[in-house]
């Protein structure tokens, strides 16, 4: 395994990391889930992501339960948690980033996880209806009474984050270091130029997810659409339409035919091909077998592979390369 600074922190992250988003607590019985955190843990993974939202709580139950029968030194590994949605609760009080819901959801994914601290801390979404200073403040105050680590956002825009970053520098307090943004061979716009001033200025990290884009860039529904994936639960329907679409699958199917001239698999091109970019700290994985997870975690080695002459055939394919402002 190989590990980089998050951002402009010294926390050093390992550059694959393991989420639970739609398998732990929902898609993959408990055991499988103990089974992908081992190999993760032996291959040098040191980070797993994790939010409140994830099965509405059970996510990191499930996490928690594994941590506290690994009995894995604490200084070993980083956890997370995001708040925003909620875990379930539609009141007004249970969800958004106002300052309530942010401690509350701390406590709970603290006790939910059986930890006594949060490594990383994420704003999952931005919240229109609360001032950004009450936010920054918030994330501030769990950091000095030692219950976060560092604090983050995700999908959010790059003026918000800035906002974030002038409001802490306005009152001498913590800001954001890290960002969880979407990013993968499709969907590339936000990391590549949204935030290109933001990694000189403030030095932000990125925790990137969704690489293998909800697993079509597999290749696994090249031909036909498998059985018992995530497309197939009851809710994802939104996910199925923005995915399983004949343009997007035609370009993977032409990427597929590249990976097997060059001796790689789908799956470990498109995660090597996220590797490349400078400003992705860790990638995150998502898996819900032993073997898929197994096989990513290789990823690394053939990034080697990815010499300048292979990256432009991938731009070829993939004929979606952001166009930067010029001014």
């Amino acid at each position: 395994m190989e590990y980089n600074r998050l951002g402009k922190t010294g926390l050093q992250i390992s550059r694959l990391s393991l989420g639970s988003w739609l398998t732990f607590g929902k898609q993959i019985e408990n055991n499988i889930a103990a089974d992908l955190m081992d190999v993760a843990y032996e291959h040098g993974v040191n980070f797993f992501d994790n939010a409140e939202i994830y099965s509405r709580g059970e996510s990191e139950r499930v996490m928690g339960e594994i941590l506290k029968k690994r009995d894995w030194r604490r200084d070993s590994y980083i956890v997370s948690s995001k708040a925003f949605f909620g875990d379930g609760g539609q009141l007004p009080t249970q969800k958004g980033l106002n300052r309530k819901h942010l401690v509350e959801a701390c406590e709970a994914a603290m006790k939910r996880l059986k930890v006594d601290y949060l490594d990383l801390f994420f704003c999952h979404r931005p919240d229109k209806q609360t001032p950004i200073e009450e936010t920054v403040w918030s994330m501030h105050n769990l950091i000095q009474q030692g219950k976060v680590l560092y604090w983050g956002t995700s999908e959010w825009s790059a003026q918000e984050i800035m906002e974030a970053h002038m409001v802490a520098q306005r009152y001498n307090l913590i800001g954001p270091s890290m960002e969880q943004p979407q990013y993968n061979m499709l969907h590339r716009q936000k990391v590549e130029v949204e935030y290109s001033q933001i990694y000189k200025t403030v030095g932000l990290g990125t925790t990137i997810w969704s690489p293998l884009a909800s697993g079509i860039l597999s290749g696994k529904y090249n031909d036909t659409a498998p059985d018992a994936t995530r497309f197939s639960i009851e809710g994802l329907e939104w996910l199925k339409e923005a995915n399983l679409v004949e343009e997007k699958l035609k370009v993977i199917r032409q990427l597929s035919d590249f990976a097997k001239e060059l001796g790689i698999s789908m799956p470990k091109l498109a995660i090597a091909w996220c590797l490349k970019n400078e400003n992705v700290s860790t990638v995150i994985l998502g898996a819900s077998k032993k073997t898929q997870l197994e096989e990513t975690l290789t990823s690394l080695e053939v990034v080697n592979k990815l010499t300048d002459e292979v990256m432009e055939k991938i731009e070829e394919v993939l004929g979606n390369q952001p166009q930067h402002p010029t001014f």
